[in-house]
This record gives structure tokens, C-alpha cells and sequence, in this order.
């Protein structure tokens, strides 16, 4: 009798938890609610199983409830900390909150310390990501993961020199380690390489790799585009058809933006032509590139009859790659057909270098009443991010970072 009702209790338990995970991936915050006023009237709460089960359910889809719960739990296991670390760094970005829930755990696991990485590279605080993971390296019961090492390598692939000398080490501890070369800890090495400019070794562990995927392709040939490698990049992504791997948007942002370094017009409209081919649309920053590609080389009126065609509202980057090509040329006369529309699209708190590239037009065209007007809007705007770069490079080139792609 005693083990029957036990196994009803056990099953209870197992049925709330999978009910509460099924609300949350439903995205239903009043089903969660009713479920935890059930909870609470049949004395579950003081079980960390379902407690968990419910906080989870609660960071994911409101955080205030899911702050109330975790004060309340009259039990804590170390997942229930990891859920609020996770939570933390997700809500707002709220990393000093994320170091304190973490900094107050009694015990904690490699999840947590991955997860405290995790939110530090999310906030962009990638130094004091791999602070902790040096800290983390030096707790003998603490063993760094392949999900750590992909945290740690992600943060490495965006702080250039130091990031690369870091980045290094990282892969002598997964040498050290023997892991195996796998799809998700080869694509994170050779994202890193690439990216902070170390191309051979990059290549050295592509090739290493038993099984590539579309992103272990794609970071070579990004690598190699942001890095003025272009016929490279070109060659890369021959290859990569050749194997049967299907691209994705990513890789023909990467293989647009090398056309357009190399001034590879005619490849450059081909490759365009080929995102519909692989079964995909055009997104801005294909159009951006092509824009800048087609008018870089002096034809502005195709630029801009490109813009007029698109199936996408042309943005700020858009518009911004056809004046970046219309100041090249010194063609005011075609920048003016933009220009009052990038007025109307951009903000000067986002978007400072698009004011400072309309300036300089106004300048170029002797319209200085106009330049002004611009420069006094920058001016009384609060937390104007005034980015003095205003070239397609900067508009244009980190399409995976870039507001206006999100």
C-alpha cells in the first residue's frame, strides 16, 4: 500500500511537471497561473521538481512571477539557480543580477558557469566572460564543457588580436581533452579563426572536420570576405555547391559583400540570382549589397531602379548603401532621390552615420541651409550615436550584428 501511493505521488509529480512544460511551450501565461494556484492548494510547492518545473515556465514568459516564485521556494536545487542566471540574463539583460544569483549559489555545476559566460557575451562584456572562464578553469570539480568552449570561443571570435591568442588556448584545451572534432566545436573554431583574421588555421580545422554544415562553410567564406580575401571567399563557396551543401542568407550576404570588395559586378548578380534559385528571398542586406555593388561601379540608375523593384520596404541600410555610392561619385543629383526618405526612416539616435553621410551630400551639393538643418537635428537629439564612419562597410558588413536586420 505504502509503494502504491507513493507511485501515484511520483506520477503526479511527473504529470504537473509535463503539463507545465507544455503551457510554456504554448507560450499560455494564464494556463501557467491557474496550474500554480493548483499547485499551491495541493501542497506542491515544497517540491523543487515541480517548484523548478514552474520557475522555468515563468522566466520564459514572465519574470516578475518567476522572481516572486524563486523568493518564495522554501527549497532550491542547483538547476533552480541555474533557471534564474538564465533568466536574468535574458530579461533585460540584466547581467549584475545574473553575477549575484550565481555569486550566491551554495553549490554550483558546469551549467552555471556556462551560463554566467553565456550571459556575458549576450550583453557584448566579452572580457569578463573569459575572466570567469579562467576562474572556472582553476575549480578542479568544475569541467568545462563543449557547450563552455563554444561560449568562450563565440566571445573570442569578437575581440580581434586578444581574442585570437585566447581563442588559441581554447583549442589546446580541446586538443588536451581529446574531444572530438565534432560539427558544433569545429564550426565555433573555425568561426573564431576567421573571424579574427587567422584564415590558415581556420582552414587547417575545416579541413580536420569529419562533417561540415552550412555554418562551418559559411565562416570561412565570411572570414575571408570581411578580411579582403574576396576570390577566396568566391572559391570557398564553389565548393561548398559542389558538395551538395545548401547555402543559407548568411552566406550570400558573406558572398555579395566579397563581390562587392572585388568590384565583381556581373558575379555579383549572378549570386544574386541564386538566393531565389536555393528557394529562399532576397533579405535588406542582399538588396544593401547589391545597391552598393551595382552603383559603386557607376551604375546608379540600375542602383536605383533595383530599389524601386524591391519586394522589402528599402531601410536605412538600403538607402544608405545607394548614397554611399551616389558621395563615391560625387552624384548629388541622384542622392537627392533618397534622401528626404532616409530623413523620414532614420533616427539620429540609432542611426548617426547615415545623418553625417546626408551632411556631407548637402555639402557636396552646395545645399548648406539643408546641411544644417541635419547637423542641428543631430545635435538636439539625446544619445546621439554620432558614428563618423558612414561608409558601407559600417552600414552594411556585419549583417549578423546590425539592428536593422533583426
Amino acid at each position: 500500500m505504502k509503494h502504491k501511493v507513493l507511485s501515484c505521488f511520483v506520477r503526479s509529480f511527473n504529470s504537473w511537471a509535463l503539463s507545465l512544460k507544455s503551457c510554456t511551450h504554448f507560450h499560455n501565461l494564464p494556463i501557467i497561473q491557474h496550474l500554480h494556484s493548483h499547485i499551491i492548494k495541493l501542497g506542491f510547492t515544497s517540491n523543487v521538481y515541480i517548484s523548478t518545473s514552474l520557475l522555468n515556465a515563468y522566466v520564459l514568459l514572465s519574470f516578475v512571477d518567476a522572481c516572486l516564485l524563486f523568493d518564495e521556494m522554501p527549497h532550491r536545487n542547483v538547476v533552480t539557480w541555474n533557471t534564474m542566471i538564465v533568466g536574468y540574463s535574458k530579461s533585460g539583460n540584466d547581467i549584475r543580477r545574473a553575477r549575484e544569483v550565481f555569486e550566491q549559489m551554495p553549490c554550483s555545476d558546469t551549467v552555471s558557469w556556462s551560463s554566467m559566460i553565456a550571459g556575458y557575451n549576450n550583453v557584448g562584456n566579452f572580457e569578463q566572460g573569459l575572466l570567469l572562464f579562467r576562474q572556472m578553469m582553476l575549480h578542479e570539480e568544475i569541467k568545462a564543457d563543449q557547450v563552455t568552449a563554444g561560449s568562450v570561443l563565440s566571445a573570442c571570435s569578437k575581440m580581434g588580436c586578444i581574442g585570437l591568442l585566447a581563442g588559441k588556448s581554447v583549442h589546446c584545451f580541446v586538443v588536451k581533452n581529446g574531444w572530438e572534432l565534432n560539427v558544433e566545436i569545429g564550426d565555433a573554431l573555425v568561426n573564431m579563426y576567421a573571424k579574427c583574421g587567422n584564415l590558415r588555421s581556420g582552414a587547417r580545422v575545416f579541413e580536420m572536420m569529419i562533417k561540415r554544415d552550412v555554418k562551418s562553410w559559411t565562416a570561412l567564406i565570411c572570414g575571408a570576405a570581411k578580411h579582403g580575401f574576396s576570390e577566396k571567399a568566391l572559391v570557398v563557396f564553389e565548393k561548398m555547391l559542389v558538395s551538395g551543401v545548401k547555402p543559407n542568407e548568411l552566406t550570400f550576404t558573406a558572398v555579395l559583400s566579397a563581390c562587392v570588395h572585388a568590384g565583381l559586378v556581373e558575379e555579383g548578380r549572378r549570386y544574386f540570382k541564386m538566393i531565389e534559385q536555393n528557394g529562399m528571398e532576397p533579405r535588406i542586406q542582399h538588396y544593401a549589397c547589391l545597391v552598393y555593388l551595382v552603383g559603386k561601379a557607376g551604375n546608379l540608375e540600375e542602383a536605383y531602379d533595383i530599389i524601386k523593384a524591391m519586394k522589402l520596404e528599402p531601410n536605412v541600410v538600403v538607402l544608405g548603401s545607394f548614397l554611399s555610392a551616389c558621395k563615391e561619385h560625387r552624384q548629388f543629383e541622384m542622392a537627392e532621390r533618397v534622401i528626404e526618405q532616409v530623413l523620414t526612416t532614420a533616427k539620429p539616435e540609432n542611426d548617426g552615420g547615415i545623418f553625417n553621410l546626408v551632411c556631407d551630400l548637402y555639402v557636396m551639393g552646395e545645399k548648406w541651409e539643408e546641411a544644417e538643418r541635419v547637423r542641428k537635428l543631430m545635435l538636439n537629439t539625446e544619445n546621439v550615436k554620432n558614428v563618423r564612419d558612414s561608409s558601407f562597410e559600417q552600414l552594411v558588413l556585419t549583417p549578423h550584428e546590425h539592428k536593422h536586420y533583426k
